[in-house]
Formats: C-alpha cells, structure tokens, sequence
C-alpha cells in the first residue's frame, strides 16, 4: 500500500510555522518512518531516538522544502541519511530485531506457525546489506513507488528495481534454505526414533 502525499495546504501551513499542521505531518507518516528505522538499525529504543531526530531535522529544514518532489520522497531522504550516519558512526551493521520488540508493525492475529514464519522473513532481511535492506524495506514495508525510493535514496531506477530484486532473491534463498534444513532435521530426528 502506497503512502499518500499530505495536502499542500497542510505543507505550507506547516512552513509557516503552523505547530498543529506539523504535528498532523508527524502523526501521518510517524509510523512507516519508524518501521523503516527499526528495521534499518536493529534496536528498538534507538530507532525511537532516530525517528524523533529525523522529524526534528525535518521541522528545521520544512521551511526549504521546495516541492519539487514528493513531500514524502523528501522525508524518506532525510531518513536515510539520518540513518547511514547512525550506522557509520556506531561503525556497526545492524542488529537483529525479535518480532516481539517490534512494536507498531507487529502483526496481530497470526497463527504461532505464522508468527515464527514472519520471524523468519525478518531474520532473513536483517542479513542483508545496508544498501539492499533500505530498498526492500521502502518498497515491500513502506509502500513507496520505484521512483520515489530512487529520490530518497539518490540512486538510479534501475539501481532500484536492482537492488529489490537481489534483496528479494536472497530473502527466498534464505527461506529455502531454512526450509530445506528443517526438513533435514526432521528427517534425522524420524530415522533416529526408527
């Protein structure tokens, strides 16, 4: 699902100053902004502390934006930058998050077999490289269109669709080679008790 672009009038408004159309930005696109740090950095409280400095640099650069691009193309660049910083800074990839610690974006309502088969995606896209992971997670978390990830990210489309479909591949890769393992270790654990 894409993310709406917020109405002009509520930018502008928000440009000027206008607190509770900056709030109402905040409130929009807190959550997907939040998914995306979280999952870039591994660390619950940090992407809290991330996503607060993220919606602090953008008040204090709001009065520059110049609509150019789409408002949220421009809040997911400030996102990324935000957080290779972080990641350069700490010198460090990533932790793992555990599905249980993931707040907001936890789905509710799964089976326990669907729960650790979801935890088993998220173990798989937390291997991934940085410039892979920030991709995946705008297209297939976030919703954002090709080209918007391209913006953000100040990559080329192609570069994009690229790095998705790298991202994607060694996701399932992944998956089938837990798949195959667990398989393997029934079949052992089957003979054994023979």
């Amino acid at each position: 699902m894409a993310l709406t672009q917020p109405n002009e009038n509520l930018v502008r408004a928000a440009q000027r100053g206008d607190e509770s159309a900056f709030a109402q930005l905040m409130s929009n696109y807190e959550l997907p902004i939040f998914n995306y740090v979280l999952h870039s950095v591994g660390n619950y409280h940090q992407a809290e502390d991330l996503t607060q400095d993220i919606f602090l640099r953008a008040l204090k650069s709001l009065p520059g934006f110049s609509f150019r691009s789409k408002f949220t193309t421009w809040l997911f660049a400030i996102a990324k930058n935000r957080i290779l910083d972080e990641l350069r800074t700490n010198g460090r990839r990533p932790s793992t998050v555990d599905l249980e610690d993931a707040g907001p974006f936890a789905v509710g309502g799964l089976s326990p077999d669907q729960h650790a088969e979801m935890g088993d995606v998220w173990a798989a896209i937390e291997t991934l490289e940085t410039e892979l992971k920030m991709p995946l997670l705008l297209r297939d978390v976030v919703g954002l269109p090709y080209q918007e990830i391209a913006e953000s990210l100040e990559i080329s489309l192609p570069n994009v669709r690229w790095r998705i479909y790298v991202a994607r591949r060694r996701v399932q890769l992944a998956l089938q080679h837990d798949d195959a393992d667990a398989a393997h270790a029934a079949a052992t654990v089957i003979a054994t008790a023979r």
